[in-house]
C-alpha cells in the first residue's frame, strides 16, 4: 500500500513540474510576443489613402473569409460522422487544433512566405512580411488594389488552415496527437507555403509559366491529397483492415452536416477569390452551385447503379468532389461548361475510390486521394479544357476554345505540386518517424477519444446496464376500434 501511495505522490509531483513548465513557458511566449509587438509597431496598420479602399470589395472578402473558416470543423463534421463512435471526438478536435495552429503559423511567417517578395528562382518568399509587417490598412496592388491587406491576408489563411485539415482523413484513429501537431506545423511550411508561392504570387514560377488555379485545385486539393496518399501508406494501415470493406459510418447526419457546411463555406472559397463584389464573383458563384449539384447527382447514380440504393452518403461525398473539381476552373469556366466538369470530376473521383479500395492495401481511411487529390487535379486539368478569356481577362483560353497549349501547362502544373507534395510528405513522416507515428494498439482498440482526450463522443448507456424502473413495466392494454356504422 505505502509503495502505491509513494507512486502516486512522483506522479503528482512530475505532473505539478510540467504544469509549472508549461505556466513558464505560455509566460516567455507572451513576453516575445510584446517584445515583437513593440519592434514592429505600426507594421499592420501603416498609412493608407481612404479612397483607395472599396468598402464592399472588402466587405466581401471579409465574409468569403468567414464561409472558408467554417470549412475546417465542417471538415470535422464530415469526417466525424463517417470514422468509427470511438474516434469522432478526435477527428473534430484535429480540425480545431489545425484551425488555431496554423493561424498563428501564418501571422508569424507563413503568409511572408508564400506572398512575400520572392527570394530568387520563384520557388520561395522571404521574410519581408514577418510577423505582418507591412501587412496593413492600405492595399497591395499585387494581389487586391481594393481592399485593405489584411483583408487579402486573413482570407489566404483560411486556405492555408484548410489544406493540412484535409489530409487528417487519411489517417484518422491511429495518429499520435503530438507528431500530427508537429506534422501540421512542418508541411504548412515546407508544402504549402512553398506551393502556395508558385501559383499564385506574381513572382512564382508555375505564375510566370501561365498555369490557372482560381481557387486551389492544385495548391489546396491535389497538394493535401497526395499528402494524404503518403501519409496513408507511411502510417499503414488500421488493425484489422481488409481490402474492400468500407469504414462504417457512425452518424450519417453529421456527415451531412459537414457536407452541406463545406457546400455553403465553398461559395467563400471559390467565388471570394474574386477579391472584389464583382461580376466574376458572381459568375464564380453560380459555377460552384452547378458544378457541386452534377457531381452530387452522379455520384448518387453510380452508388445507386452499384448498391441497388442511391446512398446518401454517396449523395454528400460526390457534393464536394464537385467543389473541389471546379475549385481551379470557377474564375474562368461558364456555367455550362461547370455541368461537364462536375460530372467528370464526380466519375473520375468515385472511379479513384473504387481503385484503391477494391485494388490496393493501402488504407485511406476516408479517400482524400480519390476526393481531393484526384478531384483536384481532374479539376485542374480541366481548366486547360474550359477555361475562357472572355469570362475572365486576367486568364486564358483553353483547349475548346483554342488554346491547346493551356492543357499542356496545366498538366505540368499538377504534376508538379502533386509529385512535390508527395515526396515531401513522404519523407516528412519518416523523419517523425522517431516520435512515434501512431498510437499502441491498445489505444487504437479503446479509441482516440478515450486513450488520446478522455472525452467521449457518445454517452450512450447500453441496455443491460440501465436502471431498474421504480414501478413495474406492464404491457399495454389492447386497442379495441368500434365500427361507428354498427353502432
Amino acid at each position: 500500500m505505502a509503495t502505491i501511495q509513494d507512486e502516486s505522490s512522483v506522479h503528482s509531483m512530475l505532473g505539478q513540474r510540467k504544469f509549472l513548465l508549461g505556466v513558464i513557458c505560455t509566460l516567455a511566449v507572451c513576453v516575445a510576443a510584446g517584445a515583437g509587438a513593440k519592434l514592429l509597431a505600426g507594421g499592420s496598420s501603416g498609412a493608407f489613402k481612404a479612397d483607395a479602399i472599396n468598402a464592399g470589395d472588402t466587405a466581401w472578402v471579409l465574409a468569403a473569409s468567414a464561409l472558408v473558416m467554417i470549412m475546417t470543423p465542417a471538415v470535422g463534421f464530415f469526417y466525424g460522422g463517417m470514422v468509427r463512435s470511438k474516434n469522432v471526438v478526435s477527428v473534430i478536435k484535429q480540425s480545431m487544433v489545425i484551425l488555431a495552429l496554423v493561424s498563428i503559423q501564418w501571422v508569424l511567417f507563413g503568409y511572408s512566405l508564400a506572398f512575400g517578395k520572392d527570394i530568387g528562382g520563384g520557388l520561395l518568399g522571404g521574410f519581408g512580411f514577418f510577423g505582418l509587417s507591412g501587412v496593413g490598412y492600405a492595399p497591395n496592388p499585387d494581389y487586391a488594389p481594393t481592399i485593405p491587406h489584411l483583408a487579402f491576408m486573413i482570407f489566404q489563411a483560411m486556405f492555408a488552415i484548410i489544406t493540412p485539415a484535409l489530409i487528417i482523413g487519411a489517417f484518422v484513429e491511429r495518429i499520435r496527437f503530438r507528431t500530427m501537431v508537429v506534422f501540421v506545423l512542418l508541411w504548412a511550411t515546407l508544402v504549402y507555403d512553398p506551393i502556395a508561392h508558385w501559383v499564385w504570387n506574381p513572382d512564382g514560377w508555375l505564375h510566370k509559366l501561365g498555369a490557372l488555379d482560381f481557387a486551389g485545385g492544385t495548391v489546396v486539393h491535389a497538394s493535401s491529397g497526395f499528402a494524404a496518399l503518403a501519409a496513408a501508406i507511411i502510417v499503414g494501415k488500421r488493425i484489422g483492415f481488409k481490402r474492400g470493406e468500407a469504414t462504417e459510418a457512425n452518424n450519417v447526419p453529421l456527415t451531412i452536416l459537414g457536407a452541406a457546411l463545406l457546400w455553403f463555406g465553398w461559395f467563400g472559397f471559390n467565388a471570394g477569390s474574386a477579391l472584389a463584389a464583382s461580376p466574376l464573383a458572381v459568375s464564380a458563384f453560380v459555377v460552384t452551385n452547378t458544378a457541386a449539384a452534377a457531381a452530387a447527382l452522379t455520384w448518387m447514380a453510380l452508388s445507386w447503379i452499384q448498391n441497388g440504393r442511391p446512398s446518401a452518403l454517396a449523395t454528400v461525398t460526390g457534393a464536394v468532389c464537385g467543389l473541389v473539381a471546379i475549385t481551379p476552373a470557377s474564375g474562368f469556366v461558364g456555367p455550362l461548361s461547370s455541368i461537364a466538369i462536375g460530372v467528370l470530376g464526380g466519375l473520375v473521383t468515385y472511379l479513384m475510390l473504387l481503385f484503391r479500395s477494391k485494388r490496393t492495401q493501402i488504407d485511406d481511411t476516408l479517400d482524400v486521394w480519390a476526393a481531393h487529390g484526384m478531384g483536384g487535379v481532374t479539376g485542374a486539368i480541366l481548366t486547360g479544357v474550359f477555361a475562357e478569356k472572355v469570362i475572365n481577362g486576367a486568364g486564358a483560353n483553353g483547349l475548346l476554345f483554342g488554346n491547346p497549349g493551356q492543357l499542356l501547362t496545366q498538366i505540368l502544373a499538377v504534376l508538379v505540386t502533386a509529385g512535390y507534395s508527395f515526396v515531401v510528405t513522404f519523407l516528412l513522416l519518416k523523419l517523425l518517424s522517431f516520435m512515434g507515428l501512431r498510437v499502441t494498439d491498445r489505444e487504437e482498440a479503446l479509441g482516440l477519444d478515450i486513450a488520446a482526450h478522455g472525452e467521449e463522443g457518445y454517452r450512450i448507456v447500453p441496455r443491460e446496464e440501465m436502471p431498474e424502473p421504480d414501478v413495474p413495466l406492464q404491457e399495454p392494454a389492447p386497442v379495441v376500434y368500434s365500427n361507428p356504422r354498427k353502432e
